[in-house]
């Protein structure tokens, strides 16, 4: 594998969403081998319902994001922190995908980040996401945690990543990434 192609999640779907700024922060500041490609179909992924899934199958918008997550070498996911845990819709993404056949996330290199207004810079929601890989069977990138704190402050009015630390942390954080999906490769 001469490149780590990484599909970036965002999950937050508002415009100026500082998250989704951090993956294009990411995509940018990508180190060599890795590729950050950022996935933009969340938003028509509908409610998770199984008898839909089992009646008539997997909604296309569905099937797009369990294909993406496939045929990525690893996964980032940058989510905001909603009542002390992940945004719904980053949760009703994940229900979608991980049920069967061939649940997308098995196996799979996760590097996890995430962008809030608050002080923990979404410690809890991270925390929630650790603990979801381990029925999703992934792999979670222990360290670099990136938990960008008091985001207004790190971003500018275009949604630039502007705090070099951060920015520093992000491009670590995905040459860790690229190391861990190589070993777990062999």
């Amino acid at each position: 594998m001469s490149v780590v192609k990484v599909l970036g999640i965002s999950g937050s779907l508002r415009r100026a969403s500082f998250n989704s700024a951090a993956l294009r922060a990411a995509k940018e500041l990508a180190p060599e081998g890795v590729e950050v490609t950022i996935y933009e179909g969340l938003r028509e992924i509908p409610p998770y319902d199984d008898d839909l899934r089992t009646g008539k199958g997997y909604p296309a918008s569905v099937q797009a994001f369990r294909a993406a997550i496939k045929a990525a070498d690893a996964v980032l996911i940058s989510s905001p922190e909603y009542n002390y845990s992940i945004s719904g819709v980053l949760k009703n993404a994940i229900d979608w995908a991980s049920r069967p056949p061939e649940q997308p996330f098995d196996g799979k290199p996760i590097a996890i980040m995430g962008a809030s207004g608050g002080v923990l810079g979404t410690a809890r929601a991270q925390y929630d996401l650790r603990k979801m890989a381990v029925f999703l069977n992934s792999h979670v990138l222990n360290k670099p945690e990136v938990m960008i704190a008091q985001a207004a402050s790190k971003f500018d009015a275009e949604g630039r990543l502007t705090d070099e630390t951060t920015r520093g942390l992000i491009a670590q954080q995905l040459g860790a990434l690229r190391d861990w999906t190589l070993r777990l490769k062999r």
